[in-house]
């Protein structure tokens, strides 16, 4: 054998040898877009027609609700909406006129929450007790659920006020996590900051 015979066979050997190593793959981290959140700016709206007033953020809009399920909504019913995060808070206010209206009205929000069981992990569940002798609960949903954030408020004698937060969007706990803490700090400035007029 000669020389280049010889450098030959070597060079194939160790062509064998290094393709024999078994290749390690290490998958990319999953990765989301930079998230851009506005500066947290809130003023009081008070509604002419309705008799409560609350903070809401500047960037964002109240709307006066139309319609319920094709029905007439109940004139102080609205929406916050959120264009930047295609999120809403849709809220509706009872006036309510004994102690039986304020249990159902507890009732059905319960159940409302309750039917998200489905999908969602677990159901947080929040006291909330103000100073202006307001309290209510709000209601933590984790996991995929269509409304991840919902509250009621009452003086437990004249009014009831539930709320819900919608993001219209596929529902991914993980990429929607910036936008969800973002918009709750919001709607729990909302709730603390809420009075019934007299």
């Amino acid at each position: 054998m000669n020389l280049f015979g010889f450098l030959y066979s070597i060079i194939i050997i160790v062509i064998i040898l290094s393709s024999c190593k078994e290749q390690v793959y290490n998958p990319k981290p999953r990765t989301y877009p930079k998230v851009m959140l506005p500066e947290k700016n809130y003023y009081l709206y008070k509604p002419k027609e309705c008799p409560f007033e609350f903070k809401i953020p500047t960037y964002s809009m109240y709307e006066k609700d139309s319609t319920f399920f094709d029905t007439l909504a109940g004139p102080c019913w609205f929406n916050i909406y959120y264009k930047d995060f295609n999120a809403k808070l849709y809220c509706t206010y009872t006036q309510i006129e004994n102690k039986n209206e304020l249990t159902k009205s507890i009732q059905e929000t319960y159940k409302l929450v309750k039917g998200h069981l489905i999908r969602a992990d677990y159901i947080d569940e929040y006291p909330v007790k103000l100073p202006n002798k307001l309290t209510g609960i709000i209601y933590e949903i984790e996991g995929p659920s269509a409304t991840p954030f919902q509250f009621y408020l009452t003086d437990s004698s004249n009014h009831f006020i539930r709320g819900s937060l919608y993001f219209n969007t596929r529902i991914n706990p993980d990429s929607l996590a910036p936008y969800y803490e973002f918009t709750k700090l919001d709607v729990v400035e909302m709730i603390y900051s809420f009075e019934f007029k007299k």
